[in-house]
């Protein structure tokens, strides 16, 4: 029998906040039946995901389907948590909206040129923390 307490399922505020400590994730699209997952450094604001990127294959797939999946997490040696989000992502394109999002302390980690800013509005979140330890005798003996 699986403990209980190994996994805490947390509320949306609590997601938010964990979201909050972090600046790197992957997002997962789906275009034609094919899947990918791309990880993207992050900003969160006003309930909301902001990313960069250049040209490429995240920016094509998101035109084509804005339906995507978000997951970030962390973990040491005792546990973790993870987010998984869910929503639509939205290239910024008007003026207003790219200088808002110049604002937003969101910086490329690579050396490379990054144009484009993505916002993901965000449907559905959850959150889960885990406690890690030996997997427990499946057969119940002692």
């Amino acid at each position: 029998m699986v403990d209980g307490s190994a996994v805490q399922t947390l509320s949306e505020d609590e997601a938010w906040s964990l979201l909050g400590t972090r600046s790197l994730g992957r997002i997962a699209t789906s275009v034609g039946d094919q899947p990918e997952i791309f990880p993207i450094n992050f900003h969160v604001a006003d309930g909301k995901i902001y990313f960069r990127t250049a040209a490429g294959a995240k920016l094509s797939e998101i035109a084509v389907n804005n339906r995507l999946a978000f997951e970030a997490d962390q973990t040491d040696d005792d546990g973790g948590w993870s987010v998984i989000a869910k929503g639509h992502a939205k290239i910024l394109v008007t003026t207003h909206d790219i200088e808002e999002a110049d604002k937003l302390p969101l910086r490329s980690w690579v050396p490379t040129l990054k144009y484009d800013y993505v916002e993901i509005t965000v449907d559905d979140i959850s959150a889960r923390r885990f406690t890690f330890g030996p997997e427990p005798d499946r057969y119940g003996n002692q």
